[in-house]
């Protein structure tokens, strides 16, 4: 059996970050996801699919992310029930992330502008910002290197 999801979207408003009586991190939140296709009238519809993280990286979701920003979510699909306050038994499916990816540098999410890396400052900045996100364009190790890049097909995941 296989369950794995893979998504990328944009948060629909801030995470929720709460504690268990046992002082473990969880975060709750919402990723609005873009379908590939219009509908008839020509607009992009989306997908809103609740995401639930466990321990640190829930922290790190608490802290980091905001309403609007860009993440990639790595998990499986789970459903679990309970019963609502109308003794109803009430259905909840959702993702069980065991990781998440934060997609754009912090600096574009605090003043929505792309980083300008033209100093020593920013460039630490960003040095530390390489650990929260996995890709930044200003800092691509390949970038004016002018040599062809050597990757041999079993390192490639196609």
């Amino acid at each position: 059996m296989m369950n794995r999801v893979v998504l990328v979207g944009r948060l629909t408003k801030d995470p929720e970050l709460r504690f268990t009586p046992a002082g473990v991190a969880v975060a709750t939140f919402t990723l609005a996801v873009n379908r590939n296709f219009t509908n008839q009238n020509g607009e992009r519809e989306a997908d809103y699919i609740n995401c639930v993280v466990w321990r640190k990286p829930a922290e790190n979701v608490g802290n980091f992310l905001k309403k609007g920003s860009l993440a990639g979510v790595d998990g499986k699909v789970q459903t679990r029930n309970y019963e609502g306050n109308d003794g109803k038994r009430v259905y909840v499916t959702e993702i069980l992330c065991e990781s998440v990816q934060f997609l754009e540098p912090r600096r574009s999410q605090e003043s929505g502008q792309a980083p300008q890396n033209n100093n020593q400052s920013n460039n630490a900045q960003s040095n530390q910002n390489r650990n929260q996100t996995p890709y930044a364009p200003n800092n691509d190790p390949f970038a004016n290197s002018g040599k062809p890049i050597d990757i041999s097909d079993d390192d490639l995941p196609f």
